[in-house]
C-alpha cells in the first residue's frame, strides 16, 4: 500500500488561544534557515524503508506558509531523493489567511504544492480575537481568492464550533459563508479545551463562560444537513468534500496505512510500530545535529484494535471480511457483546459487509470507540 509523510513546521507568527499543538514562534530567518536544514537531515537519515510509493505529502504545523518557497522546495527535492513519490502525489500546505501574497501562492503551486488547507475557523471577527488567531474575516475571503487566482482547485477550510458566546445563528451565518465561497473541502472541530492553554485559564478564571456541549452537537447537526444539501460528502466524521476531494493523507490515518512524519514532534506509523520525536523545536534541531535522530518515543501498536476504532471514524465504516483477512479475527464474534449493545442503542449498524456508526453514533463515537481500546493509554489516539 501506498505511504503518506507528514512535515512538521513548527512555527507561528503568535500563539492562539487554544491551541496545545507543537509550535514555536516565529523569532528570525536564521532560526528557520536551520530547522529547515535539520529536518532535511533528519529526512536523509531516515532508516524508513518504503516499498511501495509515497502518494500523499502534507505540510502541517504550525504555519508551514511561513516557510518560503525556496525552503518548501529544498524540503521537496529531499523528500524526492529519499522515496520513492507518486506523479500525481497529494501535496498539502496548511496555511493561516492573511499571510500570504500572490507571488508566493503561485511559486508554492509551481513547486508541485496542489491542496491548500487554511484555519478559517470562524467569519465571526469577535470569535476570531477571541481566539486570537491574529486575521480577521475578511483576510480569509481574500485569502481564498488568491489561492483561486493562483490556480489551486482543492482548497479545504477548518472551522470550529462550540466556541464560548457563539451562538446557533452564528454558527449558520459561518456554514452559509463557507457554502457561498464553496471550498472542495471542509474539517469541522469541536473546540476542546487544553489545560495550560490561554482559553483554558480565560474559562477557569470566569473571564469567558464555558462552551455549552448540548449545543455544540446542534451544531454539528446542522453541518452535516446544510453540507449535504450544498453537494458535500461527510465522509468521516469531522470531514466533508465535493466528491472527489476527500483527504487522501488523513484517509491515511484512519486506514492505518502507514504515514512517515519528519520534524518536531511528528509522528510516524510503519504499519506495526508508532514513532514520535522531541516535542521541543531547539532540542530537537539540537538532537538532529548531533545524532541526526531526535526519536523520544516507539511501541507496537494492537493494530487488530486500532482498525477498528480508527475505522469507525469513517462513514463508510470497517470492511469486515478485510479485518478478518487481516488480522485472522472475526470481530463480529470477538466483540460480539459490544456490537450487539450498540446495536441494540443504534450507534452502529452492519450492512453490505460493513461496520459503521449511524449518524446517532457519530454524536456518541467516544463511547464506542471505547469499547474496543485494549487500554487507557490508546484512547488519545482515538481523538
Amino acid at each position: 500500500m501506498a505511504a503518506g509523510i507528514y512535515l512538521h513546521i513548527p512555527f507561528c507568527k503568535s500563539r492562539c488561544s487554544y491551541c496545545d499543538f507543537a509550535t514555536d514562534v516565529w523569532r528570525s530567518s536564521d532560526a528557520v534557515h536551520r530547522y529547515v536544514d535539520s529536518l532535511c537531515s533528519e529526512i536523509r537519515n531516515s532508516q524508513f524503508e518504503i516499498r511501495n510509493f509515497v502518494d500523499t505529502i502534507y505540510f502541517g504545523g504550525g504555519t508551514p506558509s511561513l516557510v518560503e518557497p525556496k525552503q518548501v522546495n529544498q524540503i521537496l527535492e529531499t523528500v524526492r531523493s529519499k522515496f520513492n513519490i507518486a506523479e500525481n502525489a497529494e501535496i498539502t500546505l496548511e496555511i493561516n489567511p492573511g499571510a500570504m501574497t500572490a507571488e508566493s501562492l503561485l511559486a508554492y503551486h509551481g513547486l508541485g504544492v496542489n491542496r491548500a488547507s487554511f484555519g478559517v475557523q470562524t467569519f465571526n471577527d469577535r470569535h476570531l480575537k477571541l481566539l486570537a488567531r491574529g486575521h480577521d474575516a475578511n483576510d480569509a475571503r481574500q485569502t481564498f481568492k488568491l489561492l483561486r487566482d493562483a490556480g489551486f482547485d482543492n482548497i479545504s477550510f477548518d472551522l470550529i464550533a462550540g466556541l464560548p458566546g457563539q451562538t446557533m445563528g452564528d454558527w449558520r451565518r459561518n456554514l452559509e459563508e463557507a457554502v457561498t465561497l464553496g471550498p472542495e473541502h471542509i474539517s469541522l472541530y469541536l473546540l476542546e479545551i487544553h489545560e495550560g492553554t490561554p482559553l483554558a485559564e480565560q474559562l477557569r478564571t470566569g473571564r469567558r463562560a464555558p462552551p455549552d456541549e448540548d449545543l455544540a452537537a446542534e451544531m454539528y447537526e446542522l453541518m452535516i444537513d446544510r453540507l449535504a444539501d450544498s453537494g458535500y460528502i461527510q465522509y468521516e466524521i469531522s470531514n466533508f468534500s465535493k466528491p472527489g476531494f476527500e483527504s487522501h493523507h488523513n484517509t491515511k490515518y484512519w486506514r492505518l496505512d502507514p504515514v512517515f512524519g519528519f520534524g518536531v514532534s511528528a509522528h510516524s506509523f510503519d504499519g506495526r510500530q508508532r514513532y514520535a520525536n522531541e516535542r521541543d523545536t531547539a532540542k530537537y534541531v539540537q538532537q538532529i545535529e548531533e545524532n541526526q535522530r531526535a526519536e523520544v518515543f516507539r511501541e507496537t501498536t494492537d493494530a487488530a484494535s486500532e482498525f477498528i476504532f480508527l475505522g469507525l471514524r469513517l462513514n463508510a465504516g470497517i470492511d469486515l471480511d478485510e479485518y478478518r483477512q487481516r488480522f485472522q479475527i472475526d470481530i463480529e464474534e470477538k466483540y460480539r457483546d459490544e456490537i450487539g449493545r450498540f446495536l441494540d442503542e443504534s450507534l452502529v449498524e452492519v450492512a453490505s459487509g460493513f461496520l459503521r456508526l449511524t449518524r446517532k453514533g457519530m454524536l456518541f463515537s467516544n463511547e464506542v470507540f471505547a469499547a474496543f481500546i485494549p487500554d487507557q493509554d490508546a484512547a488519545a489516539t482515538a481523538n
